[in-house]
């Protein structure tokens, strides 16, 4: 028996003005008006993510309406790009120009979870802008990928507080993209796409020519 097809339901497309509204297009610096520019993007079911030129990222909360801001301590840098994961907490890792990398831990009003915002740092291992990043599906594992090539493994014990970070892989070309999935970390760069096996530490190149 042939199966029946789910219906196709079209959708309008409406811009979030309500959004675009909450994010200041202009903030003043001592004497000086500086515009800001979105950046980054990232969505999921909970929230909207938007990264800033200005180092502020917006997040908005579907389920309130509500838009909440966070940024990093020190000098103020464009966000590059940023991540979200809705697992047992909700987190966001935020890479910036600069190569720093942040990981919020959100508050959450249900019983058993986290009551407290908590930020964990990358340190300074990326020196060049945050060009991708991936999470395991647990939030126990980022992986965080450079213009320059450098590929960071991150490992969060949010109950302890902690985050250990190491460099994994380092490609000749600037990483364009990751994804991680049952210990295969998958990396395109400029140049190739490779599989990453992170327990074997081993690398296979998906293909033979190199791209133009």
């Amino acid at each position: 028996m042939a199966s029946v097809a789910s219906p196709v339901i079209f959708k309008e497309f409406c811009p979030l003005y309500y959004l675009l509204n909450a994010i200041p297009t202009k903030i003043q610096k001592g004497f000086r008006s500086i515009v800001v520019y979105l950046t980054a993007l990232d969505t999921n079911g909970d929230y909207i993510a938007v990264g800033s030129s200005i180092g502020m990222l917006y997040l908005y909360c579907r389920h309130l309406n509500q838009m909440k801001k966070y940024n990093f301590e020190g000098r103020c840098e464009s966000i590059t790009f940023v991540k979200l994961l809705s697992c047992f907490d909700d987190l966001v890792a935020v890479g910036t120009a600069s190569g720093r990398v942040a990981v919020f831990q959100l508050v959450s009003s249900l019983p058993g979870r986290n009551k407290q915002l908590r930020r964990f740092d990358v340190a300074g291992i990326h020196k060049s802008s945050i060009t991708a990043l991936a999470w395991s599906p647990n939030g126990m594992k980022l992986f965080s990928g450079d213009d320059k090539g450098k590929i960071v493994y991150s490992a969060l014990d949010l109950d302890q507080g902690i985050c250990n970070s190491s460099l994994v892989l380092e490609e000749p070309s600037s990483i364009v993209q990751l994804d991680y999935n049952q210990k295969v970390l998958l990396v395109s760069t400029f140049q190739r796409t490779l599989l990453f096996y992170t327990e074997e530490k081993s690398v296979n190149q998906v293909g033979t020519q190199p791209r133009k």
